[in-house]
């Protein structure tokens, strides 16, 4: 069964061929300003390279508390994926566009929803509920989702592998680093605690987003500053995190100028790496112990001095990595130093084969 996995990005659609062995068939990235793709760009594209394609999985971010597992998409659960748009407003709308898109360039395909949010239905109530009133929780189901659910599934899978153990013996911290940023924790291949919540602002800092802040100091600049709550919630999404803190959303610019000496780039080093630890020490003690720490995302995978920052504070949990090994290391690879309690890995982030997965489960369910 070949597969169409579909990704929809901030400013683009990536589309990606696996075939029955899972290798990568054709791969391409269309520009998407404002969400939507050419649709003749799109048509073109698919006919010249992803001819054959059995089934189409698209990457759905927010899947509610209904969605806890990939479904094969009909009218109404699409308007069921519509009526969710509220609980991710930057990202659903994107991902149903380009469902609209695909689907009408690829009539009679069959299109499989898979959720970001799906891997931490597993989450336990203590870490998955707030405590909030119980009379908000129920109205609006209010609670931790989580996220990059697809990108902690792959690492549940495939470090257990790469170490040659079985999931269940593993205490995994899994670090999804990137422009969006979180953590899982993983025990016996499931989700137990994540650092995003009810939507992917809470947690890390991350490029562009706060992460965490106080509520009541939220609650203060919309009752005292004169901010309005649209440019509050845009100033939390656009213009925070490491560009607020440093000038720049790219961690390669912010580790340059820190280096340099330019005291806001450090100052956002600083900062990004003291939450990133904390957060890491916070999933360990969820798990009752750390087995295996796990660096992914565009900068998880890229970036050693982050990785050896982050491992840097965290020898009293176990960590300790391989400078040698960690500067040279590429995807899939072990940096742990000899000797080390926890196994420090690097692995590429495929969301695409756990999306592949999940397609093929439900259209061969017998398979």
């Amino acid at each position: 069964m070949r597969v169409l996995v579909v990704n929809a990005g901030s400013s683009s659609l990536k589309l990606r061929l696996l075939g029955d062995d899972d290798r990568v068939l054709a791969d391409r990235e269309l520009p998407a300003p404002a969400a939507r793709v050419d649709p003749e760009e799109l048509g073109s594209t698919l006919a010249a390279s992803f001819r054959g394609a059995d089934v189409v999985a698209h990457r759905i971010v927010h899947g509610g508390e209904r969605f806890r597992d990939a479904v094969v998409m009909d009218p109404e659960i699409e308007q069921a994926l519509r009526g969710l748009v509220e609980l991710a407003p930057l990202h659903q709308p994107k991902s149903l566009a380009a469902l609209d898109d695909v689907s009408r360039a690829l009539p009679g395909v069959p299109a499989v929803a898979c959720f970001d949010t799906a891997f931490h239905a597993t989450l336990p109530d203590a870490a998955a509920t707030y405590a909030l009133p119980a009379a908000w929780r129920e109205r609006w189901g209010i609670r931790r989702y989580g996220f990059h659910g697809l990108s902690h599934a792959w690492v549940a899978r495939r470090a257990p592998d790469l170490l040659g153990r079985d999931e269940r013996e593993l205490h995994i911290v899994s670090a999804h680093l990137g422009a969006g940023a979180s953590l899982c924790a993983i025990g016996q291949g499931s989700s137990v605690d994540t650092t995003m919540g009810f939507t992917p602002l809470e947690g890390l800092v991350m490029a562009t987003r706060s992460g965490t802040v106080d509520p009541g100091l939220l609650l203060w600049l919309l009752e005292a500053s004169g901010l309005s709550e649209h440019e509050l919630a845009a100033a939390l999404e656009h213009e925070s995190g490491l560009l607020g803190l440093g000038g720049s959303a790219d961690m390669r610019v912010i580790l340059e100028r820190a280096t340099a000496g330019d005291a806001p780039a450090r100052l956002a080093l600083d900062v990004y790496i003291h939450r990133l630890r904390g957060a890491v020490a916070a999933m360990a003690a969820a798990l009752g112990g750390l087995d295996v720490l796990v660096f992914t995302g565009g900068v998880g995978e890229r970036s050693p001095p982050i990785r050896s920052l982050t491992a840097a504070g965290l020898g009293f949990l176990g960590v300790a990595i391989d400078e040698a090994h960690n500067r040279s290391a590429a995807t899939d690879a072990e940096v742990s130093a000899e000797g080390a309690a926890v196994r420090t890995l690097v692995l590429g982030a495929r969301e695409d084969l756990v999306m592949a997965a999940q397609a093929r489960a439900l259209l061969t369910p017998n398979r």
